[in-house]
């Protein structure tokens, strides 16, 4: 995805796809100079946008958390099933039996990559939008000015905004907390001292997905699934790869990357907590809802019943006399 990103102004496909991406670009603009100008700190504006961000992806983090763990607690039959069917000429109806196995426990082995796949064009879009935030054009040469500063032309964020006319004055610079948002770790900083931030900022971006799968892992663990070889592997490589990614995007998008991952870290624990995210309960809470109550076919009498009236106790005396 990032090196799309990287890619995305020299080829001529992207350019046309951004074209039809346009009024997406102006709307996430106009959200995010909206927020500037509740709170005019850029890096809060990009944390707001995030959450809104998050907030409409939640459905799916939600459905992939679920399919993830019911892909851990089918680990076992999976292992059964493997067994069974051995050899290449039995691959069709192992394909077919593991099919109706995830079916049957509403299971999707590629659930986990919803969220990614789903924050792909947001990606994209939040790219695009901090591109434009620090566009600048070269200055005009003049006798007194040699040298010109270059001249911003913010894009995609309405022009009478408060942050339009900030980053004019800033000569597109997206200073937030001493940090240039637009600017990437290996960027020409002022200082090396100045750089250093923007390593802690992938660090911090990398840290928190380990923490995310760390999460997921002990949660198994201690539901006593087993976590697949193949899958702890891949958890440990993914973060690397993204580190690679951040080398190279703004800060900005890092910035989205963090607090993207801080959500989902929080959601799935809620869901943990609150055992929304264990198919089992739910499955068995759902078959206890649907079975018929049972009917007593040889009801007791009550306690009520036992007892004898005083008055019928009379009436029996009487009889007896």
């Amino acid at each position: 995805m990032p090196f799309f990103l990287t890619a995305a102004p020299t080829t001529g496909i992207v350019h046309s796809v951004g074209q039809v991406f346009q009024p997406i670009f102006h709307g996430f603009g106009w959200l995010l100079a909206f927020f500037y100008g509740l709170i005019p700190n850029y890096a809060v504006a990009i944390a707001l946008l995030t959450l809104v961000i998050m907030g409409a992806l939640t459905p799916l983090t939600v459905k992939s958390t679920k399919s993830m763990m019911a892909m851990q607690r089918l680990q076992p039959e999976m292992k059964k099933l493997q067994q069974m069917y051995k050899g290449a000429e039995n691959r069709q109806t192992l394909n077919e039996e593991m099919m109706k196995l995830y079916k049957e426990e509403g299971a999707n082995p590629l659930g986990g990559c919803l969220p990614v796949v789903a924050q792909a064009p947001f990606l994209f879009i939040l790219y695009s939008v901090i591109k434009g935030l620090s566009n600048t054009v070269p200055g005009q040469v003049t006798l007194a000015t040699p040298h010109p500063l270059p001249v911003s032309l913010p894009r995609y964020i309405p022009t009478t905004s408060h942050m339009y006319e900030n980053l004019r004055s800033a000569h597109g610079a997206i200073k937030a907390f001493g940090m240039d948002l637009s600017l990437k770790p290996f960027s020409a900083h002022a200082t090396t001292l100045a750089a250093i931030p923007f390593f802690i900022f992938v660090a911090v971006a990398v840290g928190l997905q380990y923490f995310q799968m760390s999460q997921m892992n002990s949660r198994n663990k201690k539901a006593g699934q087993v976590v697949p070889k193949q899958q702890e592997t891949m958890q440990k490589i993914m973060p690397i790869l993204f580190a690679y990614f951040y080398f190279v995007i703004p800060a900005a998008v890092v910035l989205y990357m963090v607090v993207s991952t801080a959500v989902r870290i929080a959601t799935q624990d809620v869901l943990f907590r609150t055992g929304v995210s264990n198919p089992e309960s739910a499955k068995s809470g759902a078959k206890a809802a649907a079975a018929p109550k049972k009917v007593d076919q040889n009801p007791q009498p009550s306690s009520l019943n036992k007892k004898e009236h005083p008055r019928s106790k009379t009436k029996r005396q009487r009889k007896d006399r």
